[in-house]
């Protein structure tokens, strides 16, 4: 018998982000175990929903049949606590927290304050919480009140991959994946290679530049104040060929986030073999294997830029850190258990 639930997420289910990717995914997997997701577009503006955008989403979220389960996406709930509060008695409600709203980068200190509040009276009108790491489910427990048995991880997933080949020219092929925002420290990475002109490396940086115009016009002032243009490609998102092609052709993964509620870019990586080197921040290190990468600071960027020295200059090196990247690869999560842990949330609620 087909279980029913609806899926309510903000925006375009298609945004090429991890968070999106992990929706699309899961709802798809769910499906091949005998849930079926009905999607819920909630709308456009999270998490900063004007008065009108906010009406719209509460409408659509009431418009579900009483007691269907929903999963809302915590870009939205985290920002919805009256909807929350409403639907509470109504439907059983589950909260998908890819990362905690007040720990986006950038954000002032009053913003990072009203997050907080409106996201953890939000959880305390839900009867369950998914997250994608661990570390999240301590955050979550910890600083938003949850208690620790309403709390489900069930970590994005991981396809086998093909191994990057990496360059065959003599430059060191750098490859950074993310939608470009002040989280992923993108600026702390062109500061760190701006000090590394006199080793041979280009980079190329995958990923939305539409989420947030200031921070792409940062990084594009960024890397022509460094005179970086000729050795940094900020092509955009990508499609998923190109996107393939870039990994073959890489020898390292580098990514400076300041957060991550797990990083899928840093699990891809390591799916396909590559070296990382990142920060040491949210679940990075439970995603990244201690042998496979070098994990350094948020923010330091003379930390990240010698460990781009070390990785960029000794091949021995980079050998070694893809050798256990390699070895690391089949102990990611699978997308089919990911899936089944998230279905036993759903079943408790059913």
């Amino acid at each position: 018998m087909v279980k029913r639930f609806a899926f309510a997420v903000p925006g375009d289910l298609a945004t090429p982000t991890g968070g999106y990717g992990y929706d699309r995914r899961m709802m798809a997997e769910l499906g091949e175990i005998g849930w079926q997701a009905d999607l819920v577009n909630l709308g456009e503006g999270f998490p900063w929903p004007d008065a009108a955008a906010r009406a719209e989403a509460e409408a659509r979220l009431l418009a579900v049949p009483k007691g269907r389960i929903i999963v809302v996406d915590g870009l939205a709930l985290g920002v919805l606590p009256e909807a929350a509060a409403r639907l509470a008695g109504r439907n059983p409600l589950i909260a998908l927290v890819h990362h905690p709203l007040a720990l986006e980068w950038g954000l002032s200190a009053e913003q990072t304050e009203g997050l907080r509040v409106s996201e953890r009276l939000a959880l305390a009108s839900v009867q369950g919480v998914v997250v994608t790491s661990p570390a999240t489910a301590r955050l979550v427990a910890a600083d938003y009140a949850v208690p620790a048995e309403r709390i489900t991880v069930a970590s994005p997933g991981s396809d086998p991959m093909p191994i990057a080949q990496g360059s065959r020219d003599g430059v060191v092929r750098l490859l950074s994946v993310g939608a470009i925002v002040p989280r992923k420290g993108f600026d702390v990475l062109i500061s760190a290679l701006a000090t590394l002109t006199d080793l041979s490396w280009h980079l190329t940086i995958a990923g939305d530049r539409t989420r947030d115009s200031h921070a792409a016009a940062r990084l594009d002032a960024d890397i022509a104040r460094h005179g970086l243009g000729d050795r940094i490609a900020a092509p955009g998102a990508v499609s998923p060929q190109r996107l393939a092609a870039l990994y073959a052709e890489a020898d390292v993964f580098a990514l400076a986030s300041h957060f991550e509620g797990y990083g899928m870019a840093y699990a891809e990586a390591i799916a396909h073999g590559l070296p990382v080197i990142g920060t040491n921040a949210g679940a990075i290190p439970d995603t990244v294997a201690p042998d496979a990468g070098l994990l350094v600071a948020s923010g330091d960027i003379p930390a990240f830029a010698t460990a781009l020295r070390h990785v960029i200059g000794d091949a021995d090196l980079r050998r070694r850190l893809a050798a256990a990247a390699r070895a690391a690869a089949p102990q990611l999560p699978a997308w089919q258990h990911s899936a089944a842990i998230f279905a036993r949330a759903l079943e408790m609620l059913a």
